[in-house]
């Protein structure tokens, strides 16, 4: 038994690294640069590619909304299920949820919740961004030990700040949009998304029903072209938040096998091209997530 534990102990570094050699080489295939952190969330083990890196997160920061939102539920310090009524005026625009409805709605804040994870809306981000408050925001990643996951911008904030670079398709005009640097705006690195991801799904941010409810709205997400289409097998669940802003393509999430592995991943990509539409940059998401999830699953 021990040479077994000490061959498997002397393969695992070597296995991770050709792993992270072939996320790394997968990346340049697509025609992006590269970021990943791939955890066991009951082992630790690891598989990273410029993981601690920052980043501009953009959408993906609505994970780190909703686990306040959530943390400050289980503390009864916010009522998840209060109804708001919300004017077709007051809402932040975008490409789905409520954003693009005409008429006045009525919804609960944890079906808000709901809508911002499975369509990305904006509106509904929005509006838990003024329920919830930058500041606890912040204050929630600084308790869970994620110290360079800073939220600056709110939906409406990127969205201005884009508006006023109307030559967004000249890369050269890039390097002037606050809203890419992560200096400038909502930052992270793949390992503490990947992290967040598993304090999730470990209990860490809140317990119970509470911690079922939040895994299940992350669980809602409709985009299956990024992460998901690593894992394209009926057994297999990928829970998940995307981001996209120009040259800027994320995804993290946790993939859950019916053996009862659980594994928390996060996959941010920057192209070279402007153009909105790249399927090989959105498709080297589920092949760097598969790689490190197969890499940890030999372990």
């Amino acid at each position: 038994m021990g040479q077994t534990t000490a061959g498997h102990a002397v393969a695992g570094p070597a296995v991770t690294r050709r792993a992270s050699a072939r996320i790394t080489a997968a990346f340049a295939d697509a025609g992006v640069t590269g970021q990943l952190h791939a955890l066991d969330i009951d082992t630790g083990a690891s598989v990273s590619v410029a993981a601690t890196q920052l980043a501009a997160t953009s959408s993906l920061h609505k994970v780190c909304l909703l686990a306040a939102f959530y943390r400050e539920a289980a503390a009864g310090r916010l009522d998840r299920t209060r109804q708001i009524d919300i004017t077709a005026a007051e809402r932040t625009p975008g490409l789905s949820g409520i954003a693009v409805m005409r008429d006045a709605v009525r919804l609960s804040l944890r079906d808000l919740a709901t809508l911002v994870v499975a369509v990305s809306d904006n509106a509904a981000a929005d509006i838990l961004w003024r329920e919830v408050g930058f500041a606890t925001v912040n204050r929630t990643m600084a308790e869970l030990g994620l110290s360079d996951t800073v939220a600056v911008h709110s939906m409406a904030d990127i969205r201005d700040a884009l508006r006023a670079h109307p030559n967004l398709a000249d890369p050269a005009a890039l390097a002037d949009v606050s809203v890419l640097s992560p200096t400038q705006t909502n930052r992270s690195t793949p390992r503490q998304m990947a992290e967040l991801f598993a304090a999730v799904w470990r209990d860490e941010v809140c317990t119970g029903d509470l911690g079922e409810e939040l895994r299940a709205v992350l669980g809602g997400q409709a985009w299956t072209h990024r992460m998901s289409s690593g894992f394209p097998f009926d057994d297999v669940r990928v829970s998940g938040k995307t981001a996209t802003l120009p040259t800027l393509r994320h995804e993290a999430g946790v993939v859950e096998y019916p053996d009862g592995g659980r594994y928390a991943v996060a996959v941010f990509t920057r192209a070279a091209s402007t153009a909105a539409v790249l399927p090989a940059a959105d498709a080297v998401i589920g092949t760097a997530a598969r790689l490190a999830v197969d890499a940890l699953r030999s372990l």
